[in-house]
């Protein structure tokens, strides 16, 4: 049983708090039974896994798993109430790609809350990609995660430059309302962070631009909103 702070497991945990080190080492790190749980159903194998020895979940699944003391599980834990289990994952194990009929291409959406919601839809309304800018958010960060609700394994997410045509720009004001977009066998949205919007070189390259239509005294709707409900009309219709 791991009993001192200092082991390397441990350290390893507190390290992947960093997306610098994520990115550097290629791992992330899932908290609680039902994230982990996910990877596991995706048949990903952790590359650590560490269970709370007063609190254990998940132990038939991880046979190789450490128990840990709870006051270390506590200190290590991103969460308000700290994990039953932990596991370590690999980056480059996860879906990756853009070849789904459907998808959202994000600029610089940099809530990770909005970009585990939009995985979560792409997850409930697909099959849909998810591709991402320089400047988004990383799914893998902690946020992220808990809000895909475990969609992260299985919706593969890809470039933002790599997304298929014909690109479809959601913007809060467009003389097209998206219900009167015509929509082949291929479609990606293309959504901007909520301030900033779409800057004009992406737009120019966008087959399409399209509002859904909001009330007069309405500004925009959230991105992962927007989002969602293109996603909806893309099942809708098919």
């Amino acid at each position: 049983m791991i009993t001192s702070a200092s082991n390397p497991r441990l350290k390893l945990i507190r390290k992947l708090a960093s997306r610098h080190q994520r990115d550097k080492l290629g791992l992330f790190v899932c908290e609680g039974e039902d994230l982990v749980a996910a990877g596991l159903d995706a048949e990903l194998e952790p590359v650590e896994a560490l269970i709370d020895v007063d609190r254990p979940a998940l132990a038939e699944r991880l046979p190789r798993a450490e128990l840990v003391a709870p006051e270390l599980m506590a200190e290590v834990s991103t969460l308000p109430h700290p994990a039953r289990v932990v596991a370590v994952f690999r980056r480059a194990d996860l879906p990756a790609g853009t070849d789904a009929p459907v998808g959202l291409a994000l600029w610089h959406v940099g809530d990770p809350g909005n970009i585990g919601t939009l995985l979560r839809a792409a997850d409930a309304l697909g099959p849909a990609f998810v591709a991402l800018s320089a400047g988004c958010a990383d799914p893998t960060g902690p946020k992220a995660l808990r809000a895909s609700a475990g969609a992260v394994f299985r919706v593969p997410v890809g470039r933002f430059d790599g997304a298929p045509a014909p690109l479809v720009a959601l913007v809060p004001r467009a003389p097209r309302a998206l219900w009167d977009l015509e929509l082949g066998e291929r479609t990606t949205f293309v959504l901007g962070a909520e301030r900033e919007g779409l800057p004009g070189d992406v737009l120019a390259r966008c087959d399409e631009t399209v509002s859904i239509p909001l009330a007069e005294d309405s500004d925009s709707l959230n991105v992962a909103m927007a989002g969602t409900i293109a996603l909806y009309e893309a099942k809708r219709r098919a």
